[in-house]
């Protein structure tokens, strides 16, 4: 499985949410609304998510492993920070 392309929405208003990307899975799927997050530790993504019936937030698509998540998050970090930049 390979991520074939990262899209990002920068977010215009003031706040801890920075951006939404869009990713591609081997150029046939597509998972929208992953969060750019500004954190007291740094920059972090937060996937997409729903609210339950219980008043929880159970995300809707997620990596399996750690270290899809790391690998994940690490190319949407870099395209962020190349995103600023332009």
């Amino acid at each position: 499985m390979e991520i074939t392309d990262v899209r990002l929405r920068k977010m215009e208003k003031e706040g801890k949410l920075k951006a939404v990307a869009s990713i591609t899975i081997d150029e046939v799927f597509v998972v929208h609304d992953i969060k750019v997050i500004e954190g007291d530790k740094g920059f972090f993504i937060a996937m997409p998510s729903r609210k339950s019936l219980d008043g929880n937030y159970r995300d809707i698509a997620h990596p399996i492993n750690s270290d899809m998540r790391e690998k994940l998050s690490g190319l949407i970090l870099e395209k962020y920070e190349e995103f600023v930049q332009e």
